[in-house]
């Protein structure tokens, strides 16, 4: 960049004022000339203000316009990014680089982009620029910036950047510099606390702790899908690597310490603290105002206002504080640290005590503390290199040992073990490390495997190697080992940025946001096993109409996921609505939990309706999609569950939708309604009085699909597998709540409390006891009774265990079902207790009910079927007369706790019949059993 005319006219004002100002000015004792003493056109400048100002940029301008220039820079991060700049302008050949770990020095190079502590200060060039000057106020390296501010000019131009605190030390160290003062191109507002879970994108969160940060790190990743990660720990390759993605949009988080605070030039909307305390290597401490200011200058960029605030635990700024960096006003800086730099090298004495040197101005302050100083008296109390060093070239080598960075963090003690270990080796001028032993630390630090603690310490390992590198006195072969070095920095690098990537962000997440910042349809992909692809990531699967991401979506992370797949999974559950529509009945099948499925997947789901007859159907899933695109889907899986059940259970459905039941009359009206009522049997042992259907409603009922006998009305269609599972599923539906399936083709099972009542007439069966028989088989099993005690011509008659197979029945039980139907032993055997003969027992009758056949004077008849006489029909009762014995005990009452005492309530009034001629018999009727279900009595009921 050429010198603009009106560079050129500012040029000159600022010449003459600095030959004004040096006129007037009195040297100070406690500085060295200026290097590179300036000429009568050279001027000095200070260009002072907060954050986002432009300061480096002016900087960088002023420098490009000059033959020659040097800037030194806080960072050797930042230190890369304005070499990549300058290098844009000027070209590779006319920039070096210099920082304690890297030298790219062409011969032609005309241009310095430095480390405030690498500048080469015998280079005699244009212009010199320092920034972020506030650092001389740093008791570690300040003393090195504010060597800079008061002995490195350039011929014509000096900048010196930084923050307005710096105003009143400048004036008083009388250096004759004009400042400037600048304004932030944007606000920055206090926005107060907030929440992780609530914090919007492009922020920055502060931490001062590793642990801290990585906490952070991993919410952020459940949460947003992920943040880059930022600390003074990492190479600045790692940094760099992080920092790009989270400008290219990959992440909209950055999680930091306050290594952000330098320069780093980030889009950043708001920074919020997580805690506002750190450990400055000596203890902990609360930042001060203007250190926080520094770090939330970050927030905002060029014309962009930013916002600063508080999240987690860090408690909030008090007013007086969030004002004053609102308005960027704080405490000046009163003093500096400062180092004499006319060091004496005699001896290593000497060399201790010209740095204890005090410079005699009161704003100038040396620290005794400074690492380099306590590593070097630990060099003159060793006993192997004791403090009798003298000449300088010895001292001088001790000095540069001594000034090796920590770049580690050992802390004071390790730092200095690892020094006064080189110091062993290379105390004489001429020693240098040999190649066989580096050779050997550098293979156990090649590695890029461990997890992201090991790396780091590698990482920091090789740095110091690195360091080493660059002095060629210290090494055999320097040039080898730079690139050595640096291309085990770099792969340390790039696996650290790998495994800060692997743990902190969420990849398939954040590669699916940002395509979904696109203007481009998204390329989406279902796999036949269902899973559903977008820009290649599988984001979930598809399971009907479901979508399953790949993380719990009750995570804020699957949410996430789930939020950006939302555009690319719904065109694929649109079409899978649209084969819905289209699909064959043979297309669904319904499960046991009353869903429909299409394909192998739940669809749909049967809800209550109505009745539990007319369920309806809500479509499962499909989320995605408005409402209206679901109703077409949902009402042709509604159509297919009636269609279904109809299928299925054609008789309920004659009675439920086509109202068969009303075109019968009087009782068998009854029944139907009693049928549909129940699911698919009606016990009739229970009423009082028995029920007497004709024969033309017995064939009504069954023209519809209903058996009517004297022990059960049932639906044969209901009692098969099929309908037993159809009415169990609806039945469940209708009453929301888990309803009981019989064995599959069972006759009778046996029964446990898990059994109502109206769950056995559901699917189709009776009480038995403590056996359910299914009904037909019920009616079936006491028409066989009824023909034995036909054939048998007596009350008392027997019954073959033979006929316990017609209801699948145990020989145990068997007792207990014939019970059922109203009998009750009549003889056994004396010795084994079996029953030879069965009888019929009297009926019981409802409390406060008088039994048919009872006498005005109360006596009811006889049991017909007592000791010694005979039945109904058997001739005499005993006695000789016609009616009751004189002296026969009265009637019996039976067992009321016998749950087949209500089927004698069954038994028609017994009436005298008079005597009849005899007359031939008529031919017996062919054995064999009717269909069940057909008009035919049992004797007993007669």
């Amino acid at each position: 960049m050429e010198v603009t005319a009106r560079d050129q006219v500012d040029v000159k004002l600022h010449d003459f004022r600095a030959f004004c100002g040096r006129a007037r000015r009195r040297p100070l004792d406690f500085r060295e000339p200026a290097r590179h003493a300036a000429t009568m056109s050279s001027t000095l400048k200070a260009i002072l203000g907060p954050t986002n100002t432009g300061k480096t940029h002016y900087a960088i301008e002023r420098m490009t316009g000059y033959g020659t220039g040097m800037i030194g820079l806080p960072l050797r991060l930042l230190a890369r990014e304005v070499y990549d700049r300058v290098v844009e302008r000027k070209g590779a050949a006319h920039v070096a680089l210099v920082t304690g770990e890297e030298r790219i020095v062409p011969s032609t190079a005309r241009y310095w982009v430095c480390t405030v502590e690498s500048m080469p200060v015998d280079v005699r060039v244009d212009f010199v620029a320092i920034d972020e000057i506030q650092l001389a106020e740093d008791q570690d390296r300040g003393h090195v910036f504010t060597d800079r501010i008061l002995n490195l000019r350039g011929s014509h131009e000096t900048l010196l950047l930084g923050s307005d605190t710096m105003r009143g030390v400048l004036r008083t160290l009388d250096l004759g510099a004009e400042t400037e003062p600048r304004e932030r191109f944007s606000e920055l507002r206090y926005a107060g606390h907030c929440k992780i879970t609530k914090l919007p994108k492009r922020t920055a969160i502060v931490a001062f702790s590793t642990d801290e940060v990585y906490a952070i790190g991993e919410l952020l990743r459940r949460q947003k899908g992920g943040a880059a990660i930022v600390m003074g720990a990492l190479s600045p390759r790692t940094r760099n690597a992080q920092v790009a993605m989270y400008q290219s949009g990959e992440v909209d988080y950055i999680v930091a310490t306050d290594a952000i605070g330098m320069g780093l030039n980030l889009d950043v909307d708001r920074v919020v603290f997580a805690s506002r305390s750190k450990f400055d290597g000596r203890r902990h401490r609360l930042l001060t105002p203007a250190e926080c200011a520094q770090i939330a200058g970050r927030a905002g960029r060029f014309r962009t206002d930013g916002e600063f605030g508080e999240t987690a635990t860090c408690p909030h700024f008090d007013e007086e504080t969030w004002k004053a960096i609102e308005a960027h006003r704080f405490d000046p800086v009163d003093h500096l640290q400062w180092r004499n730099s006319a060091l004496d090298f005699s001896s290593l004495r000497r060399l201790i005590l010209s740095l204890e040197k005090p410079s005699g101005h009161p704003a100038l302050i040396h620290n005794p503390h400074a690492l380099d100083e306590w590593v070097l008296r630990r060099m003159s109390e060793d006993g192997a290199i004791g403090p009798n060093v003298a000449g300088a070239r010895r001292v001088k080598r001790l000095w540069d040992l001594a000034r090796l960075p920590d770049f580690r963090k050992a802390g004071p003690e390790g730092h200095a073990r690892l020094v006064l270990g080189l110091a062993e080796t290379l105390a004489d001028p001429d020693a240098r490390l040999s190649d066989t032993g580096l050779e050997r630390r550098l293979d156990d630090l090649s590695s890029t495997q461990g997890d992201i603690a090991k790396l780091q310490q590698r990482l920091a390992n090789i740095r110091t190697w690195t360091y080493a590198a660059h002095r060629p006195d210290w090494l055999e072969n320097p040039e080898k080992w730079q690139d050595r070095t640096r291309e085990i920095e770099d792969s340390l690098s790039d696996a650290l940025h790998e495994a800060l990537t692997a743990r902190f962000v969420d990849r398939r997440t954040t590669a699916l946001l940002a395509s979904l910042k696109k203007e481009d349809a998204l390329v989406t992909e279902l796999t036949p096993e269902g899973d559903v692809r977008v820009e290649g990531h599988v984001v979930g699967r598809l399971k009907g109409l479901t979508f399953e991401p790949v993380l719990d979506a009750r995570t804020l992370e699957g949410k996430a996921v789930r939020g950006a797949a939302q555009a690319a999974v719904r065109p694929l559950i649109v079409e899978r609505l649209s084969l819905i529509v289209a699909a064959p009945d043979d297309a669904f099948k319904l499960n046991d939990e009353g869903q429909v499925e299409h394909i192998n997947s739940p669809v749909g789901q049967l809800v209550k309706g109505s009745g539990w007859m007319s369920p309806r159907v809500e479509i499962i899933g499909a989320a995605e999609v408005d409402p209206a695109e679901r109703e077409a889907a949902r009402q042709r899986l509604e159509q297919w569950a009636t269609k279904e059940t109809a299928r299925i259970l054609p008789t309920h459905t004659k009675l439920a939708v086509e109202k068969a039941g009303d075109a019968l009359d009087g009782l068998a009206r009854g029944i139907a309604f009693r049928v549909l009522e129940s699911g698919a049997a009606v016990d009739l042992r229970q009423d009082d009085p028995g029920l007497r259907l004709t024969a033309e409603q017995r064939e009504a009922l069954k023209g519809i699909g209903i058996r009517a006998g004297r022990v059960a009305a049932h639906v044969p269609d209901a009692q098969k597998p099929a309908g037993q599972r159809m009415i169990a599923i609806l039945r469940a539906v209708f009453e929301g709540q888990p309803f009981p399936l019989a064995p599959e083709g069972a006759g009778s099972f046996a029964l446990d409390g898990t059994w109502p009542e109206e769950a056995l007439a559901a699917n189709g069966y009776l009480r038995f006891g403590k056996r359910a028989v299914r009904a037909d088989l019920a009616e079936r099993l006491g028409w066989e009774i009824a023909k034995r005690r036909k054939e048998a011509g007596k009350n008392a008659f027997p019954i073959e265990i033979d006929l316990a197979s017609v209801v699948s029945c145990p020989a145990d039980n068997w007792p207990a079902v014939l019970k059922g139907f109203g009998l009750a032993p009549a003889e056994k055997d004396k010795e084994t207790d079996a029953v030879l003969l069965w009888r019929y027992a009297a009926r019981a009758r409802p409390e406060g009910r008088p039994e048919r056949g009872r006498n005005q004077g109360g006596a009811p008849h006889q049991n017909a079927g007592g000791k010694g006489g005979k039945g109904p029909r058997g001739g005499k009762p005993q006695g000789g007369g016609r009616g009751p014995s004189r002296n026969a005990p009265a009637s019996r009452k039976p067992d009321p706790d016998s749950p087949f005492a209500a089927l004698a309530a069954l038994l028609p009034e017994e009436k005298p019949k008079p005597k009849k001629k005899k007359r031939k018999p008529k031919p017996k009727a062919e054995s064999g059993a009717p269909e069940t279900g057909s008009d035919f009595t049992y004797t007993p009921f007669q």
